[in-house]
């Protein structure tokens, strides 16, 4: 097999800690009916990709895989019957989540109604930092709580990946938004638009807050449950748990409200809307890190710490 047959990737034979995580050789993909081949300029990593390196019996099968959903890059070639792009555009966008990973590689083929054309006004590492994290936050705001001008959203966890896109996404919309997190974070969501923002490590935020018509919680069933008495009547708390052990829908009903659990999805309606909000200023990414692909271990031990601040990158020359 030549070199222009080939790619390098990050894989992994066994599951473990970010030194499972070795550099190979793979063979470059071809792009079927339908997608594109991605020449990878950087690739966004989020918590799911640290969980799949080293739990059993998440989405994926066992290794050998390469992880790794988001992109930023260039198309390569175009498969039959694509009309979106053409070789050489700037795209961006979510591989299929869960089956479509591979991010973490050269190249990349995914569906074209993956992507979107990346917005002039962000380099790759930005862009790459995006896609997963923000559609989660856009999907679970807009396309699942319908939030409007005027409402209130609790924003958990609001510094991290999605946290920090939902609080700008929900300001774009015209709510009033509170988000939780530390309080060395507090300035920085502020600037983001924040109204209200809470130290959930000194403060009740269950009993603190009062009359949201929307929750977005990513931490657990627990602090679910206990934030659906924030909600006023006929309000929504969307988890980005995507299953548990709680019927957390029951225990809505019982206080007259909704709760739903989503997992993200590839969308190119998703997408442009959120270039739209880029290139307006409504929106942009944090950089906790930025890595070479030779580095993407140490990129995983950051995030394994929990306490990153945006989103973590992985970039190729």
């Amino acid at each position: 097999m030549t070199e222009t047959e080939t790619m390098r990737a990050i894989s992994q034979h066994t599951l473990g800690g970010p030194e499972v995580l070795t550099e190979v050789q793979l063979p470059r993909p071809v792009p079927g009916p339908g997608e594109i081949l991605v020449r990878v300029r950087a690739a966004g990593l989020n918590p799911t990709d640290w969980k799949h390196r080293a739990i059993a019996n998440l989405f994926l099968p066992e290794p050998p895989f390469v992880l790794g959903w988001d992109v930023s890059g260039e198309v390569a070639e175009t498969g039959i019957g694509v009309t979106l792009f053409e070789p050489g555009a700037e795209v961006f966008g979510m591989l299929p989540y869960p089956n479509g990973h591979g991010a973490l590689a050269e190249y990349v083929v995914g569906p074209a109604r993956a992507f979107a054309r990346k917005p002039a006004n962000l380099d790759h590492v930005q862009a790459a930092a995006i896609p997963l994290a923000a559609l989660t936050a856009w999907q679970a705001l807009v396309d699942n709580a319908a939030l409007e001008a005027g409402q209130r959203v609790l924003i958990h966890a609001a510094a991290g990946g999605v946290g920090h896109f939902a609080v700008q996404i929900a300001k774009a919309r015209g709510a009033y938004v509170i988000g939780t997190a530390s309080a060395p974070n507090h300035e920085f969501l502020r600037s983001l638009g924040a109204d209200e923002v809470l130290d959930y490590r000194i403060t009740d935020v269950a009993e603190a807050v009062r009359d949201v018509d929307v929750v977005l919680d990513s931490i657990d069933d627990d602090n679910s449950l206990r934030s659906l008495r924030t909600l006023r009547k006929g309000g929504l708390l969307v988890t980005l748990r995507a299953a548990g052990a709680v019927d957390l829908a029951a225990a809505a009903r019982e206080l007259g409200v909704r709760a739903i659990r989503m997992l993200v999805e590839h969308d190119h309606a998703g997408m442009r809307a959120l270039a739209g909000l880029v290139e307006s200023g409504a929106l942009r990414p944090t950089i906790a890190g930025a890595f070479p692909l030779a580095e993407a271990a140490k990129a995983h031990a950051l995030g394994d710490t929990g306490r990153t601040v945006g989103k973590l990158v992985v970039t190729l020359p």
